[in-house]
């Protein structure tokens, strides 16, 4: 079964915006989002955003073709100290075609290998992507 998935490359130039993502200096929430060029068998660039909120982000992400994205958010912990995990956010809609979803699953792991990340969520509906969902999911009230 797992011959016949397609795990697609990752574009060199979103390599190197990846490793310089995980070094930035900003002080703002950021996101990279990424698509699969299926001609190119490669995941490459989609769009670039700073000072992006998790409500913002969510209204960014294409309602039916997946995505992936890797996400800075700036959290504010209760005794004042700031930190900016990295997360990485595959959207996969319902309802979007099978061939697609099977690049995208497929492509999945390779991309967050490439990306170095740990914090790795999934959402079927973008409408969940929340800034309540992201703290819950990065475990900031446990």
């Amino acid at each position: 079964m797992s011959e016949s998935l397609v795990v697609c490359d990752v574009a060199e130039d979103l390599v190197e915006k990846l490793r310089n993502f995980h070094f930035r200096k900003d002080m703002n929430n950021a996101a990279i989002i990424m698509k699969i060029d299926k001609d190119k068998r490669l995941v490459v660039l989609d769009e670039e955003l700073e000072g992006i909120s998790p409500d913002e982000l969510k209204d960014a992400l294409p309602e039916q073709p997946p995505r992936f994205t890797v996400y800075s958010y700036k959290y504010q912990h209760d005794d004042g100290r700031v930190s900016y995990p990295l997360c990485f956010i595959f959207s996969s809609p319902v309802g979007c075609k099978p061939e697609q979803q099977m690049m995208y699953a497929g492509s999945k792991n390779k991309q967050v290998q490439t990306a170095e990340l740990t914090k790795v969520f999934e959402i079927r509906n973008t409408e969940d992507l929340t800034e309540e969902w992201l703290r819950e999911k990065l475990g900031f009230f446990h």
